[in-house]
């Protein structure tokens, strides 16, 4: 039962199709396999027949003469034919690495000046452990176990500060 496509769909697939065959026949890519060489045979004669390739409508469209895988093969057919590399998964090719200029090099070590030292004092932070607490007689599977409490002081040159 042939569906109704329109004549220049079908001519275009039939096209490609017999152009694929040809340049096999030519001998530019490795030769087709028998199943290529009948996948063509067969989707030609199937256009020619019915309409279309393809006779369930959840492969393609209703319009087209071939469905998408069919579509899809055929233009590998038709690369392979032509001697043009297949796509697939390469690997990547390393990169170059950066050229990234130091520009540290260029700055004779014995001409940079030194920063003045510092004389003052710096106020600084020191660290105050407080003693650990001995562990509940009877610890419940719901409590955790207290977090350790670091104090933190400030401390500076001068003494009229106290830690508390």
């Amino acid at each position: 039962m042939p569906r109704e496509i329109d004549d220049r769909k079908k001519r275009k697939a039939l096209r490609k199709l017999r152009k694929a065959a040809e340049l096999a026949q030519q001998g530019l890519g490795p030769p087709l396999t028998d199943w290529e060489k009948t996948f063509l045979e067969d989707v030609g004669e199937r256009i020619e027949t019915y309409g279309a390739a393809f006779a369930d409508l959840s492969k393609g469209p209703e319009s087209e003469a071939l469905s998408a895988l069919q579509a899809r093969k055929l233009q590998e057919i038709d690369r392979k034919a032509r001697g043009k590399p297949r796509g697939g998964f390469r690997s990547k090719k390393p990169r170059p690495a950066a050229r990234i200029r130091q520009i540290n090099e260029d700055i004779d070590p014995d001409d940079t000046p030194l920063p003045p030292a510092r004389t003052e004092a710096r106020p600084g932070l020191r660290l105050i452990e407080t003693p650990a607490t001995p562990p509940p007689a009877q610890a419940s599977k719901d409590s955790k176990p207290p977090r350790p409490r670091l104090r933190l002081v400030h401390t500076s040159p001068c003494d009229d500060v106290s830690p508390d």
